[in-house]
C-alpha cells in the first residue's frame, strides 16, 4: 500500500507532465467562489478525478478542477473547489492539493472561503482579510509521523497569514473600490451550523467570522512554509439575539454575487505581487 508521501508525489509526477512551469501562487477556492479566479489565463484543466488519489469534492457549487495558468503574468495553480472534514475525510486528505502545489513549487497560497459572520458590524457580501484563526475542529494535518523534508515537526504558528500579504489585499480592496475587513476566522468542522449558544462563545473569545475550511489548509501551509492570505466572503451574519434560519443556497448565492469583486481583488493582489518577479 502506497504511502500518503508516495500518492501526492504519484499525483505531482501526473501533473508535471502537463504544467511545464513551476507555478509560483496557489489558490484555494471556497463555497459559491468558483469564478473568483476568472481572470485568469487558462493553460490546463484537470478534472480532479483524472488526477491520482486526489479526493473528489461532493459539496454543491465545488467544481472540482484544478486550472493552471498565469495571471498578470505569474504561474498561478488554482482549485476550484475543497474538501471538509465534514464530508468523512481525513486532514491528511483535505490538505492533499496544499501539498501538492508544494512539490510543485508552489510559495504563496491564497485561501478563499465563505463564512458566517460574527462581528455584527459587518454585513453579507463584506470580505474579510483573516488576520488569525481559531482551530476548533479538533483535528490537525500534522498529527502522525512527520515528513520532514516538507517541514518542522512543531511549526511556529504565531504569523500563519502573511502580514505583508495582508497590506497588500487591502491596499488591492482600496484599489478595486472596497473596503477589507479584518478579523479572527474560527474554524469548525461542521456541517451543522451553529447554535445561538455557540455564536455567542465564539464572539467573546474574539472570532470575527466562522466557517468549516481553510484551518486544515493553513496549517499544512504553514507546515510548507508557504506564504498564506486568507480572504473570507461574509454571507451572513450570525447574531445570537436575533437568530435568523440560514440555507446553503442562500449562502451560496450571496457568495456568487461577490466572486467578482473578489475575482478583482486577487487579480490586484498578484498583478503587485508581479513586480517582484
Amino acid at each position: 500500500m502506497r504511502t500518503y508521501k508516495q500518492q501526492v508525489e504519484e499525483a505531482v509526477g501526473f501533473l508535471k507532465q502537463h504544467i511545464k512551469r513551476p507555478p509560483r501562487i496557489g489558490i484555494m477556492t471556497g463555497t459559491g467562489l468558483g469564478e473568483s479566479i476568472e481572470s485568469l489565463t487558462v493553460k490546463n484543466v484537470f478534472d480532479y478525478r483524472k488526477i491520482p488519489n486526489i479526493p473528489v469534492s461532493t459539496v454543491q457549487s465545488h467544481s472540482g478542477r484544478l486550472i493552471s495558468g498565469t495571471l498578470e503574468g505569474v504561474e498561478v495553480i488554482a482549485m476550484q473547489g475543497r474538501f471538509h472534514l465534514y464530508e468523512g475525510y481525513s486532514p491528511k486528505e483535505v490538505t492533499f492539493p496544499v501539498r501538492v502545489m508544494q512539490l510543485l513549487g508552489v510559495k504563496v497560497l491564497i485561501l478563499t472561503n465563505a463564512a458566517g459572520g460574527l462581528n455584527l458590524s459587518f454585513k453579507p457580501g463584506d470580505i474579510m482579510v483573516i488576520q488569525d484563526h481559531i482551530n476548533l475542529t479538533g483535528e490537525n494535518p500534522l498529527v502522525g509521523l512527520n515528513i520532514d523534508e516538507w517541514g518542522d515537526r512543531f511549526p511556529d504558528m504565531t504569523n500563519v497569514y502573511d502580514r505583508n500579504l495582508s497590506a497588500i489585499a487591502e491596499r488591492s480592496g482600496q484599489a478595486c473600490g472596497e473596503e477589507l475587513q479584518c478579523g479572527v476566522y474560527a474554524g469548525l468542522k461542521g456541517p451543522s451550523l451553529e447554535t445561538s449558544a455557540e455564536t455567542r462563545f465564539l464572539r467573546q473569545n474574539s472570532a470575527d467570522a466562522v466557517g468549516f475550511s481553510t484551518v486544515q489548509e493553513a496549517i499544512a501551509g504553514v507546515h510548507a512554509k508557504m506564504k498564506i492570505l486568507g480572504l473570507s466572503i461574509i454571507t451572513n451574519i450570525n447574531d445570537p439575539d436575533h437568530p435568523t434560519a440560514d440555507t446553503v443556497e442562500e449562502i451560496i448565492d450571496v457568495a456568487q454575487r461577490a466572486s467578482s469583486k473578489l475575482s478583482a481583488i486577487i487579480q490586484t493582489i498578484i498583478k503587485e505581487l508581479a513586480k517582484d518577479e
